[in-house]
């Protein structure tokens, strides 16, 4: 049974469990009448049986499908013949992979080698006793723990509390799935960044004026040392995102303040609808935009007043970006204007304040908490836009704060850095993780900047 069927199979045996522990709650006071001889509801009690049910066999099965892979590519190397099963292990990984290939059917059994061709029907012969091992011993504790959970069913047991705590205990086991996650992504990033600062030094790295990655295999070759003065992307990232946000910050909040406090009811339903389906498209159409019109335009426009406007440029992008991000501030800032009390707006229109006023003095102000967080969010957003400025700004990593020329920012070249075949071992690779590591600490720096914030006024207003 493949586990997509077995899971199936799962589904209904909990199913089973719990019309099994419900109609044994009620059979043991004798019947529905006498519920109130039970100290939890039969839905409990039929929930417990379920999750004792579910839960140990999950278990089974996430672990099972975890190690399986490694434990019968161990069996199938043990039985590969001696020339090469006593090869180095980079290169016994690299049959293992052309057993695996040929298994998946991604390479002819016809075109490996015998021992190959061994090798992948032993690996599916193993893979056919393993699936068929995994499912009786997952329905066989399935079945377990439904007896067993049924067993225990008496009037006197606490099922709801028991099913409370194992719920809490699942929500508890999610949150730090996030929690893990992050941290794992850190200690990746800053193991990769180490090893990259151990090869080129972090003052160079940071203060460095010139980037240019591009390292040779041999010293003999021309640019065998790489320059990896990460500045000019710094510049850069910067350049379009404060254009960007020249952009999105006035148009999104007047937006706001326009569907909030002015606008009819009427038009407020289906204009901001309307504003947000920008929000839904996708970058790469933006890109799109940006390379074949604003680009082209800037230019042209460049040209008929004399400047010399590239057609890859930082403003073609953030330009355009600006308006991808328009929603993220009017959404969020919209929202906040329209939490204020209407109480606030009534006290501000007694001291004889005018429309304008009020929004000025006092709703904006109660306000900005959440429109500093929104902008800090259209920051970041900005920061780590790649398909744009790909598309309309150009790789060239120039240090420049001429809008009008083209420039890079950091994600677009951590991407660079990590297209294609690359070893985790060359510098040029490992600076893709250095400049993550920047972007961590940057994104950390505003959600710093934004608790700051939005704590100073929450002592003002509350």
């Amino acid at each position: 049974m493949t586990p997509a069927a077995l899971l199936v199979a799962l589904v209904a045996l909990s199913f089973v469990a719990y019309l099994t522990g419900r109609a044994r709650s009620l059979a043991v006071v004798g019947g529905s009448r006498r519920i109130h001889d039970l100290h939890s509801l039969p839905a409990h009690y039929g929930m417990l049986t379920a999750l004792s049910c579910a839960l140990p066999a999950l278990a089974v099965l996430g672990l099972w499908l975890a190690f399986q892979d490694s434990i019968i590519a161990g069996l199938v190397a043990a039985q590969l013949p001696e020339r090469l099963r006593n090869l180095p292990p980079e290169l016994l990984g690299l049959v293992m992979n052309d057993v695996r290939n040929v298994v998946a059917g991604s390479v002819p059994a016809e075109s490996a080698e015998p021992e190959i061709r061994a090798a992948a029907a032993e690996y599916v012969r193993l893979q056919g006793i393993g699936r068929a091992m995994l499912t009786a011993i997952v329905l066989a504790v399935g079945i377990a723990g439904l007896l067993v959970a049924r067993s225990r069913i008496s009037p006197q047991l606490r099922a709801r509390n028991a099913v409370e705590r194992i719920v809490q205990g699942l929500l508890i086991a999610c949150s730090l799935v996030a929690v893990l996650t992050t941290i794992g992504i850190i200690l990746s990033v800053l193991f990769e960044a180490m090893r990259f600062f151990a090869r080129v030094p972090w003052y160079e790295f940071l203060f460095g004026l010139t980037w240019s990655p591009q390292t040779a295999i041999r010293a003999d070759q021309v640019g065998a040392s790489g320059a990896f003065g990460a500045v000019p992307l710094f510049v850069g990232t910067g350049l379009i995102a404060a254009i960007a946000m020249l952009v999105a910050v006035p148009v999104g909040l007047f937006s706001a303040i326009y569907l909030a406090e002015y606008a009819h009811p009427r038009f407020r339903a289906w204009a901001k609808p309307v504003l947000e389906v920008l929000a839904g498209v996708p970058t790469v159409v933006y890109g799109f935009f940006a390379a074949i019109t604003v680009g082209p335009f800037l230019r042209t426009w460049g040209e008929a007043i004399g400047l010399d406007v590239s057609s890859e440029s930082a403003l073609a992008a953030g330009l355009v970006m600006g308006v991808m991000i328009i929603p993220f501030v009017s959404s969020l800032a919209d929202d906040m204007i329209t939490a204020v009390p209407q109480s606030l707006r009534d006290g501000a229109y007694a001291l004889g304040a005018t429309k304008s006023e009020a929004i000025r003095q006092v709703v904006l102000p109660a306000a900005l908490p959440g429109i500093v967080g929104g902008t800090l969010l259209a920051i970041s957003r900005a920061i780590g836009e790649t398909m744009i400025v790909v598309m309309a700004a150009g790789l060239a990593a120039n240090l420049t704060l001429n809008p009008f020329e083209a420039v890079t920012t950091v994600t677009v070249q951590i991407v660079t850095l990590l297209v294609g075949d690359q070893e985790f071992d060359s510098p040029k690779t490992l600076a893709a993780f250095a400049l993550g590591l920047v972007l961590f600490v940057t994104t950390l720096a505003l959600n710093v900047l934004a608790l700051h914030i939005v704590r100073k006024y929450r002592e003002q207003y509350e």
